[in-house]
């Protein structure tokens, strides 16, 4: 412990005579400082807007390259506290509660029933959901925040990537502000806002747990590049937003992992970006074209073909006869394990990027527009091949 012995009575004055000094410099570097701040504003780690407190006054640090706020404490102050209730606030009227009725005809006659969330797009009444939530051609019930109910129409559905487009009859509502997912980062916070278990008005928080995931949907089509999160996502968050700290959607809350049907800490949501690019075309042209190969296909294990050059691909199992790599890609021909078998093509690289497996492939394609051409190369007894395929529309029937 450190102290001050004061001998004399001349020490004691000219030590109060330093603390008036000390008080009043200390003043007039604060006022200098307050004043510096609001018109240089400090460029802080990362380049994000933050705020600052002195004196228990919260200045903005502003005029930065990026707006994310990612400084959280400052000073002691956790400014999530005002962050997230904000975020609440300002995003609860962009989202809704969707319920949706299937009858029965099984030998229990009771109407099914599902309860979801969903996203307001536009303020004349477009609203994004997951399809799963979306159980008949009947029309849904909507639910804003405020309790006004409406009927809604639907205007698309895109099974592949479980996004659904609906519209109500209403006026001057209020958008979902809309991010980027293609800017995420492992770590960042991230925001749930829906209707798990009926319980409307739900938030919750965690972060971004991982990026990248693929999940399998219940119609059987795997969602690429989904958004892991710890926010706790349940029945009836389906359809929601998953927000950033801007209160911008990032992602549409569409699943969890889960060995009792409720949250075990692993959410899964679809990347705005996707979402937002589906729904356009469901808007506009009242469906979602696609680019397509036209071929069906498996892993390649070398377990196929023991006395392959290769160990990993995308097998050729067959080749539409409608579509584009007819005639170029060949796939199997005949029985498995008869003499007569022939293995179809085997595929290792398109537009320079190996391919490991048949999701490969798929992720390749997805990721390329109708028209656009592309360069297989590809194993066919043995030999490397490569070709130039150009993509055509999916059909609607497939």
């Amino acid at each position: 412990m450190s102290f001050l012995i004061v001998k004399n009575l001349s020490q004691v004055m000219k030590f109060k005579g330093y603390l008036i000094a000390g008080f009043s410099g200390g003043l007039i570097a604060s006022i200098f400082i307050i004043f510096f701040l609001m018109y240089h504003p400090i460029p802080l780690a990362g380049g994000n807007s933050a705020f600052l407190y002195i004196n228990g006054s919260r200045m903005q640090v502003s005029g930065l390259n990026d707006k994310n706020v990612n400084l959280y404490i400052i000073n002691g102050q956790d400014m999530r506290d005002e962050i997230i209730p904000k975020i609440f606030k300002e995003t609860l009227p962009s989202v809704v509660h969707i319920t949706s009725t299937l009858k029965n005809t099984s030998i229990h006659p009771f109407p099914i029933n599902s309860s979801g969330s969903g996203i307001i797009l536009t303020s004349n009444g477009y609203i994004l959901t997951n399809n799963h939530v979306i159980i008949s051609q009947t029309k849904p019930t909507v639910v804003l925040y405020n309790g006004k109910e409406y009927k809604a129409n639907l205007i698309g559905r895109d099974p592949i990537t479980d996004i659904a487009i609906i519209k109500i009859p209403a006026t001057n509502l209020k958008p979902a502000h809309l991010g980027d997912s293609s800017k995420l980062q492992v770590g960042e916070a991230a925001i749930a806002i829906g209707n798990p278990f009926r319980f409307t008005n739900t938030l919750t928080v965690g972060v971004i747990s991982a990026l990248n995931r693929s999940f399998r949907t219940n119609g059987g089509y795997v969602i690429y590049n989904a958004i892991q999160t710890d926010a706790a996502i349940n029945p009836g968050n389906s359809g929601g937003p998953l927000l950033n700290l801007k209160g911008e959607v990032i992602g549409i809350n569409t699943a969890i992992f889960s060995t009792t049907a409720a949250f075990e800490g692993i959410g899964l949501a679809i990347p705005i970006n996707n979402a937002e690019k589906v729904a356009q075309d469901i808007i506009t042209i009242g469906r979602v074209p696609r680019a397509w190969m036209g071929i069906t296909g498996k892993d390649f294990t070398h377990n196929l073909d023991k006395n392959a050059s290769i160990k990993t691909g995308a097998l050729v199992v067959s080749v539409d006869p409608r579509g584009p790599s007819y005639g170029i890609l060949r796939g199997n021909n005949g029985t498995f394990g008869k003499k007569n078998f022939t293995l179809g093509d085997i595929i290792v690289e398109i537009d320079g990027r190996k391919i490991r497996d048949m999701n490969d492939v798929i992720q390749v394609v997805l990721s390329h527009k109708i028209g656009d051409k592309i360069k297989v190369k590809f194993f066919r007894e043995g030999k490397l091949y490569e070709a130039e395929i150009t993509m055509a529309e999916r059909p609607k029937n497939l």
